[in-house]
């Protein structure tokens, strides 16, 4: 039944749960801004409307009835409600919202650390990260902006981020064990760190890479594989194997020396990662900012890497 079916006033529903809060008349009045007189009036008919007593009169104040607690209850709940209701609507509609899709490793790697500035410039802006690692189509994926590996091919007409130059890396720890590791030969007897491609990713693998340098491939038996490419890099930085590192993901860690590149094994090839604008027809000020931010740190135009 509704409220209006009763003819029930919402704000005497109010005026109710003031005066149940306070069990005193003369203090809900005064933070209503009203009288003693007229909460009075408002508590009695509301009683009269309902058919039920809601408050006990008793010496300086007044005590909920049983039925006055339960209602009590249940126009205290209504009200939280109501208010986280406006609370979020009205924070949705100051912050907007902005969703950046990429994967695992771009995210850990290269966007996490950047984005303390983006949100210091823009603090208005709530961004969220979704990852989903070697997924190529964002169409799907409720993004507003998608930051994804491809070929040539599919980077065509996208502003590129980063083009796709790899090294060998390893701990420092494990070069001084099976160093010096200055060829391709030398590398391929050693144990090597790679990424499985069941879920799709087009970055280089270690078969690739071989055969891109004209040498052949690895020994199957000499590898440990991962299927989470963060946590491969970990791996070698606690020396349990030789990884290929991305440059542009991994620079922090060479600078800092947690990872050694065998920068004569370098190798580019024209994939890369690319910034998509997923919906071009919304034009939010949120999303232009951002995508002006990000292309800020690109390799530039997209071009072609030499090998």
């Amino acid at each position: 039944m509704s409220l209006t079916s009763k003819h029930i006033s919402p704000n005497g529903l109010r005026v109710f749960e003031s005066a149940a809060r306070h069990l005193n008349f003369t203090a809900s009045a005064r933070e209503l801004r009203s009288t003693q007189s007229a909460v009075s009036q408002q508590v009695r008919a509301l009683e009269e409307q309902l058919g039920l007593k809601l408050f006990d009169r008793v010496y300086r104040g007044v005590q909920l009835t049983e039925p006055g607690q339960a209602l009590f209850a249940s126009v205290q709940e209504g009200f939280a409600t109501i208010e986280k209701t406006i609370a979020r609507l009205q924070q949705h509609h100051r912050n907007p919202q902005l969703n950046i899709l990429t994967d695992f490793s771009l995210a850990t790697y290269w966007l996490l650390p950047r984005l303390p500035d983006f949100r210091k410039q823009h603090p208005h802006i709530d961004v969220r990260i979704m990852t989903n690692q070697g997924v190529f189509d964002w169409r799907k994926q409720g993004a507003d902006v998608a930051i994804v590996f491809g070929d040539q091919r599919e980077l065509e007409g996208i502003p590129r981020l980063l083009n796709e130059e790899v090294l060998p890396v390893c701990g420092p720890g494990f070069l001084s064990q099976y160093g010096p590791i200055d060829d391709l030969a030398r590398l391929r007897e050693v144990p090597l760190l790679t990424l499985t491609a069941d879920q799709g990713q087009r970055w280089l693998d270690w078969p690739g890479y071989f055969e891109s340098l004209g040498a052949p491939p690895p020994l199957a038996h000499s590898e440990l594989t991962f299927n989470n490419y963060p946590l491969l890099v970990q791996a070698a930085i606690a020396g349990q194997g030789v990884a290929l590192g991305w440059r542009g993901l991994i620079d922090d860690l060479l600078e800092r020396r947690m990872l050694v590149g065998l920068d004569q094994l370098r190798l580019g090839t024209t994939s890369g990662y690319g910034v998509v604008d997923a919906h071009p027809e919304d034009v939010s000020p949120a999303k232009r900012v951002f995508l002006e931010w990000v292309l800020l740190d690109s390799d530039g135009p997209s071009e072609t890497p030499s090998q």
